[in-house]
């Protein structure tokens, strides 16, 4: 598969050939999905915990006997109906929200998502990343790419350290190595920026 080829200045510069394993999987919008569902719950951490009345100090001591005392019975003041006392069925910092993931299934959504947005005609191949590492630069050079909407996900080539951290204070703007490219990214942002050399490192 074949799709044009563009400098920094957003100048078509040739043709280059793109991996149909990666750039012609089909879209599987519910494996997409899916992988998108799970990476979220994995990024979930449950600060929130009440304690239970096991877990509230004190309330050991029956506060009076069973009988003939003419109130209600009650065996600890740290019941959940007492001023006090512990929470029922309150959040708990011991929920697990992990979801598993197999490596196949994540890659082929990331195919899948890239394939996507190639279609779409969402997805730039550039010659070269390399640049100065200045953002004013960086951002100029985005603009002359992509236009107005310089949403992106910018992929370099494995030791290009400059295009990461050029793009690191642009609004909308992430950066992220070709081994490290998950679906979540690639689907919020609007067009992927790719370095020709990074094609070979992308799993």
């Amino acid at each position: 598969m074949k799709t044009q080829l563009y400098n920094l200045k957003g100048e078509s510069v040739g043709e280059v050939d793109l991996p149909d394993a990666i750039f012609a999987t089909p879209w599987n919008p519910d494996l997409v999905h899916q992988v998108i569902l799970a990476q979220d719950a994995n990024q979930h951490h449950p600060w929130a915990h009440a304690k239970g009345r096991g877990e509230v100090r004190g309330g050991g001591k029956k506060p009076w006997k069973q009988k003939h005392t003419g109130r209600a019975r009650h065996g600890s003041i740290r019941s959940p109906i007492w001023k006090g006392g512990g929470v029922s069925h309150g959040p708990t910092k011991e929920r697990i929200f992990t979801q598993k993931v197999n490596k196949k299934m994540a890659r082929v959504a990331v195919h899948s998502a890239l394939s996507k947005k190639l279609a779409d005609g969402e997805v730039r191949i550039v010659d070269s990343l390399e640049m100065s590492g200045k953002t004013k630069q960086f951002f100029a050079s985005l603009k002359m790419l992509l236009g107005k909407n310089v949403s992106s996900l910018i992929v370099p080539a494995a030791k290009n350290l400059n295009a990461a951290r050029a793009a690191r204070n642009i609004p909308k703007v992430a950066s992220l190595p070709a081994t490290s490219l998950n679906v979540s990214d690639v689907l919020k942002h609007k067009t992927v920026v790719i370095d020709k050399n990074a094609l070979v490192e992308i799993k």
